[in-house]
C-alpha cells in the first residue's frame, strides 16, 4: 500500500434510492472493505424506516459487507482520495437486494445467451440556486437556449469544471449542453460495457452534484422540478456483441436494418411497459413527467428516430445500431433502471415477442396506442407486482424491498398537506 497515490479510499455502493452510500477508509487497510447495516435498505429519504423485506430491520440489523478490488480504485475529485464502487455481500453470498447485483444478474443473463451488453446513458438535470428563504429556485441564466454552450448558458463555468474534473477522474464524458428548458442541461457519457458504464454514471452524478454544491448551487435529477417545463430523463441506450464480434441487432438484409433479436427486444419492452414503470420512475414526482405529449416514454410504442416514442431506434447502423429506452427519469437508480430495461428486452426475445408496427403519428396529439404508463406511483407499484415474469427476472427479493419502501413513500405523500392545497383552498373554504 505504500506505493498508492492515495491517502484514503472513498468506497461507495448504490442503495435502493440510488444514493451513494459508503465510507472513507485509510489506505493502509482499504482492501479489507467495510461493513454496513442492512437496514440502510429500509431507510426513506427523510430517515424514517419501514420493515422492508431483506433489510432485516426487525431481526437485529446485521452487517452486510462492502468489498472491492483495489485495482478498481480510481482518481476522485477529492485530494488524496481514490474512489471505487463495490459489491455488497451477506452470509457469504451476494446481497440480493443490492441494485449493483441486480445489474450484474441482467448482464449475466444475456451472457448465457451468447451476448455481451453495452450501454450508454443520457442524463438530464436542472440547476437551482438559493431563493433567499431557505429553499431553491431556478438558476439565473437569462441568455440560455437549447443546445447552448459557454457563458450565456453557464455563467460561472460550472460545466467547464465538471468536464475537466470528469476527464481527470476517468469518467468519459461524450457531450454536455443546455437543454430545451432553462436551466436544464443534458449530460452524456461515452457508450461502454454495461457494468463499468453504469458505475461511471453513478460516480459522475455524484461528482457533478458535489461540484455544483461548491458553487452554492443544486444540481437536481428530480424528474419534474418545474410544473411549467419539461422533465429530466435517464435514457438507456443498449446494444450487444455476439461471440463473433458482430452487433446482432443489425440485419442488413431486413427492410429496416433490424434483426429478429432487435424486434424481440422491442416486443419485450412493450410487453412489460406498465410493469417497468415503478422501477424506472420511482418517485411520486415522476408521474408528472410521464404525460401525453411530453416526449418522455408515456406510450407503449416504438419508432425509428422518433422522440415521441418510448423505445426509439436511432438512425445509426452497423456497430452503432442500438435501442434507446426513454421512460426512466434522471432520479431513477441507474443500476436498477438499466437492469429492468435489459431484463424486459431479454424476456421479449426469449418469448419470441413481436414488435407492433412502428409509430408513425406525432405522439404530441395523436399516437397509435392507448396503452400508457400508470398515472401514479401507487398504480405503478400495482402494475409491477402484477408483472410476475418481470419481477422474477429482476429478482423477487429486490423487487419486494423496493415495493415496500415505495409503498411507505406513497403513504407519506398521501398523508401530506401541501402548500398548493393551502394556497388554493384557505382563502375560500
Amino acid at each position: 500500500m505504500s506505493s498508492s497515490p492515495y491517502k484514503r479510499v472513498r468506497a461507495l455502493f448504490p442503495d435502493h434510492h440510488g444514493l451513494p452510500r459508503g465510507k472513507y477508509i485509510p489506505i493502509a487497510h482499504a482492501e479489507e472493505g467495510t461493513g454496513h447495516a442492512t437496514a440502510t435498505f429500509a431507510l426513506a429519504l427523510d430517515r424514517t424506516m419501514t420493515d422492508a423485506p431483506g433489510a432485516r430491520l426487525l431481526t437485529g440489523i446485521p452487517d452486510c459487507r462492502l468489498s472491492f478490488d483495489m485495482d478498481d480504485v480510481r482518481p476522485s475529485w477529492q485530494a488524496d482520495t481514490g474512489v471505487v464502487v463495490g459489491d455488497l455481500s451477506i452470509d457469504g453470498a451476494p446481497f440480493a437486494i443490492s441494485p449493483r447485483h441486480a445489474l450484474k444478474r441482467s448482464v449475466d443473463a444475456w451472457g448465457k445467451l451468447g451476448y455481451d451488453v453495452s450501454v450508454g446513458i443520457e442524463l438530464e438535470a436542472f440547476v437551482m440556486q438559493p431563493d433567499g428563504a431557505g429553499g431553491w429556485t431556478e438558476w439565473d441564466t437569462p441568455g440560455a437556449f437549447v443546445y447552448g454552450t459557454g457563458p450565456s448558458v453557464d455563467p460561472v463555468g460550472l460545466f467547464d469544471e465538471i468536464m475537466e474534473t470528469a476527464d481527470s477522474c476517468g469518467l468519459p464524458v461524450e457531450t454536455i449542453n443546455s437543454e430545451y428548458d432553462t436551466p436544464q442541461f443534458e449530460l452524456t457519457l461515452r457508450y461502454g460495457e454495461a457494468l463499468k458504464h453504469v458505475d461511471d454514471v453513478f460516480l459522475f452524478k455524484l461528482m457533478a452534484r458535489e461540484i455544483a454544491a461548491k458553487h452554492g448551487l443544486l444540481l437536481t435529477y428530480l424528474g419534474k422540478p418545474f410544473g411549467d417545463r419539461g422533465g429530466s430523463g435517464l435514457h438507456v441506450n443498449f446494444s450487444f456483441t455476439d461471440e463473433s464480434g458482430v452487433n446482432p441487432l443489425l440485419d442488413a438484409d431486413a427492410p429496416d436494418g433490424l434483426s429478429q433479436l432487435a424486434h424481440g427486444c422491442v416486443g419485450g419492452l412493450i410487453d412489460h411497459h406498465e410493469g417497468m414503470a415503478a422501477l424506472l420512475a420511482p418517485t411520486v414526482n415522476s408521474y408528472k413527467r410521464l404525460t401525453p405529449g411530453a416526449l418522455a416514454g408515456c406510450w407503449a410504442n416504438w419508432g425509428h428516430d422518433h422522440r415521441g416514442v418510448t423505445t426509439r431506434v436511432p438512425i445509426e447502423r452497423n456497430k452503432a445500431t442500438r435501442l434507446e429506452h426513454r421512460m426512466a427519469d434522471a432520479a431513477a437508480n441507474p443500476y436498477l433502471a438499466t437492469a429492468t430495461v435489459l431484463h424486459a428486452a431479454r424476456l421479449g426475445f426469449v418469448a419470441g415477442s413481436e414488435a407492433p408496427p412502428p409509430e408513425e403519428l406525432d405522439c404530441l396529439e395523436n399516437q397509435s396506442t392507448d396503452r400508457h404508463v400508470p398515472s401514479t406511483l401507487s398504480a405503478a407499484l400495482d402494475a409491477l407486482e402484477a408483472d410476475v415474469a418481470l419481477v422474477e427476472a429482476v429478482g423477487s427479493e429486490i423487487v419486494a424491498n423496493f415495493v415496500a419502501n415505495k409503498r411507505f413513500e406513497w403513504e407519506k405523500f398521501s398523508a401530506a398537506v401541501t402548500d398548493w392545497e393551502l394556497d388554493y383552498y384557505l382563502p375560500f373554504l
